[in-house]
This record gives C-alpha cells, sequence and structure tokens, in this order.
C-alpha cells in the first residue's frame, strides 16, 4: 500500500468504534492494546523546564494522565526522567520541531501501560554513568512510537527483566556512545515487538535479543564490531520471529549481521536482506536461513503466532524507503536525525561512525530546537480552538479528557489529526 493510501486508512481507523481496541490507530505489535492515560486528566506541558509545575517532569510524576505540550523545545534535565504508570506522552502536539529531553536517561520501569510517541530522549555524556537511554526492568503493556532515543552511556534502549508486551514501532535507536555504545538488550519471556525501527551506529546489541522477540521491517546501519542482531546465546529460551529487515554496513562494521546463538534459540528467519558492499547503492542480496556464525540456532519452518505488522514491507528498497521517510520522531525532524538519515543512512555505507561525544562535529549537540508557536487555546485543556470545531467540542468548556463516540479520549483525536 502506497503511503499516502496507508495514512488514509490510519484516519479512517480513527473515526471507527473502539472496539479496534488500540492505544492508537495502527498501534501494532505486543504493546498494541495499551490505554496509558485514557480516563485520567490531561496535562499541558508549558515550559521547557527541568522540574516544577508546567513541565514535563511533573506530568509524568502523577499516573493517570494524558500529557501534551503548548511548546516545544529543548528540555535538558539533570536526573533521570523516571515515568508514573498509565500515562500517554503525545509528543506530536508540541509546536515547532517538537520536544527534545536531553542531558540524562529515562526509567519506564514499573510504568505499566504507557503510551508515548512523537519525542526525542538524547541522553549524552552529562548522563549517569553505566544508566541507559531509556530503561525497562519491569513492567507490562508498554508502546513507544516514532521515538528517537540515542546517546545511551550502557544501553540507548534496554529491555531486561519481568516486562511484558511491549512494542517498539517507527523508531530510532542511535548512537550508544563509546566505549559501550550498544543499541540495547530486548530480553523478555513476556513479548516486545520492534517493527520499522531504525538501529544506527551502535557497535553492538542491534538488538541483542533473548525471550520473545518479533522484530520485522526494521533496519541496522553501520552497526561495529559488537554485531547486529545479537542471538540470545544463554541457557533460557528464546522464540523470535525476524521477517524482511534490512541489513547495511557502514564504515565501522566488521561483522556478520546475524551473530552467536544456540540450540536454545529458536527462530522463524525470512526474507532478510544484506547489503555488505559499502557501495552506495542497495544492491544486496537475501540471506539464507543459516548463516555465519548463526548455525546453531533452531530454525523454525513456520512463524510463531505472535502479533504481525499490519502491512508486510516485502523488499529491501521498501523498508528502506519507509525507514528514510517515517522513522524517529518524523513529524517534524531535528538536525540530528537529518543528519543520520539524509546522511549517513542514505550514503548506503559510504558515510557512519560511532561516537563517544555528541557534542562534537558533526553531530554538534542536541539543539537547537525550534519552539515554534502554541495555537491559540481559549479553555486550556490542551486541545486548540481552530481545532475543536473538527472535533465538535467546546473551545470554552475544558473537555479534552472526555471520551469520545469512538472511544478516545478528545485530546487523543486531536493528537491523531497531527500526524
Amino acid at each position: 500500500m502506497a503511503l499516502k493510501g496507508f495514512k488514509l486508512l490510519l484516519g479512517l481507523l480513527a473515526l471507527l468504534p473502539s472496539a479496534i481496541g488500540l492505544a492508537f490507530p495502527g498501534a501494532e505489535g505486543f504493546g498494541a492494546q495499551a490505554t496509558g492515560g485514557r480516563g485520567g486528566d490531561v496535562y499541558v506541558v508549558t515550559n521547557l523546564n527541568d522540574s516544577g509545575t508546567g513541565s514535563l517532569r511533573d506530568a509524568v510524576s502523577k499516573s493517570h494522565r494524558i500529557v501534551v505540550f503548548a511548546v516545544g523545545g529543548l528540555i535538558t534535565i539533570d536526573d533521570r526522567l523516571v515515568v508514573s504508570h498509565d500515562v500517554t506522552i503525545l509528543g506530536q502536539t508540541a509546536p515547532g520541531q517538537g520536544i527534545t529531553v536531553y542531558g540524562n536517561g529515562v526509567s519506564y520501569s514499573n510504568a505499566d501501560n504507557t503510551i508515548t510517541r512523537y519525542i526525542r530522549f538524547r541522553m549524552g555524556k552529562t548522563g549517569d554513568s553505566g544508566k541507559d537511554g531509556i530503561t525497562i526492568a519491569e513492567g507490562a503493556n508498554m508502546i513507544f512510537d516514532h521515538v528517537s532515543v540515542s546517546w545511551g552511556r550502557d544501553e540507548t534502549f534496554s529491555i531486561n527483566g519481568d516486562v511484558s508486551n511491549v512494542t517498539i514501532s517507527d523508531s530510532i535507536i542511535a548512537q550508544g556512545l563509546e566505549p559501550h555504545s550498544c543499541g540495547g538488550l530486548m530480553q523478555a519471556d513476556g513479548g516486545i515487538s520492534i517493527f520499522r525501527t531504525l538501529y544506527i551506529d551502535n557497535k553492538t546489541r542491534n538488538a541483542k535479543t533473548k525471550g520473545k522477540n518479533s522484530f520485522t521491517n526494521n533496519v541496522v546501519y553501520n552497526w561495529g564490531a559488537g554485531g547486529g542482531y545479537i542471538a540470545g546465546d544463554s541457557d533460557g529460551q528464546s522464540y523470535a520471529n525476524i521477517v524482511g529487515n534490512v541489513f547495511i554496513s557502514g564504515p565501522s562494521t566488521s561483522a556478520h549481521p546475524f551473530t552467536r546463538g544456540n540450540a536454545n534459540f529458536h527462530a522463524y528467519v525470512s526474507d532478510n536482506y544484506y547489503d555488505p558492499d559499502q557501495d552506495g547503492t542497495l544492491n544486496g542480496w537475501v540471506l539464507a536461513e543459516s548463516t555465519d556464525n548463526y548455525s546453531d540456532v533452531d530454525f523454525q519452518a513456520s512463524p510463531y503466532d505472535y502479533p504481525a505488522v499490519n502491512n508486510l514491507l516485502k523488499s529491501g528498497s521498501d523498508v528502506f524507503d519507509y525507514i528514510k521517510a517515517n522513522a524517529g520522531a518524523s513529524k517534524s525532524r531535528d538536525h540530528v536525525d537529518d543528519y543520520l538519515i539524509n546522511t549517513e543512512l542514505a550514503s548506503l555505507g559510504k558515510t557512519g561512525a560511532l561516537i563517544s561525544d555528541p557534542t562534537a562535529s558533526p553531530i554538534n549537540g542536541p539543539g537547537p530546537i525550534d519552539g515554534g508557536k502554541a495555537l491559540t487555546d481559549t479553555d486550556g485543556d490542551g486541545i486548540p480552538d481552530e481545532y475543536e470545531s473538527q472535533l465538535g467540542t467546546s473551545s470554552t468548556v475544558s473537555d479534552s479528557a472526555t471520551i469520545a463516540s469512538n472511544g478516545y479520549a478528545n485530546i487523543e483525536n486531536y493528537a491523531n489529526l497531527l500526524i
């Protein structure tokens, strides 16, 4: 399906009754049925402060909230940001280039039932030593969609522990900082879906998986000597679908796209594309099921019955084009994602690097971020006046938390109009 047609379909789904049971129209994977803060309060972030009334930290400090933004720009945090359970973060509501959270990491441990969309989390050298960009150690029912995560000091986005029903979709996991430089662990028995996501400039763990994992239509670019997709090589049992992914070597790449694995790793592997020649064109081949350093895996004849993508991209070029156009906080990309996508990834092997300092050239830090200008919102409920009439809501009565006839809160229906 063409991208324009796919977006039209999502728009139509937004009008259907809530029997679809999705976090948002088009949500997929193990975490697709998260409800976030629906049924709770709407919190409007009004400043870029690290803490205090109107800040993002204050917004996520309590559960049963839908968080929207009347401000765009760079939020610099000193301490780690801790997200409560039953929270929705709708970054697409921010004006300008949206929101970047910079300076330390984010914990979603025990943040059951969360929805996070269209926001950038960039950790950096000032973050806590040995910590991840995003960490989930415990929790269930979470979905991360169009999220850009980078510069973790240990892992960049790591899930490891008693975790179940998580989706990462249409996102970017980038530039884990040297010397560790890891995309992240994805190790949980309760189910993790990773769909249409770009792993780029991570030396290793793109991702390292164990447990129950669905890895579909992702692009892994310029991994290093540690490896691309690492199959769990422990005594624990793993069950994975690895379908329709694209692995493109870059200047830092010296390892095969699939590494490790043993007889405890049971996998259905199909239609994965590999382009190793770094010649600026997408001209590789579909990998055979049994590959170098991967032959001990227990290959399956049919996929596991996991939640699948609704529109599986069939060719390497389709996956590449989709990721290039849509991955990350793509409503308005910042200069970091623009560089990673349109300079490095677009070079198809010629450009890319593992980094230790994101403030050095060519990245030059997380900012500036254009804050834009918030639209008039007379009742201060998070829905601008010009959208109230489209939704049939009131511009003088705070009704954004009210559940509409399709089962979503009015504020969610507003947010879904923006993408």
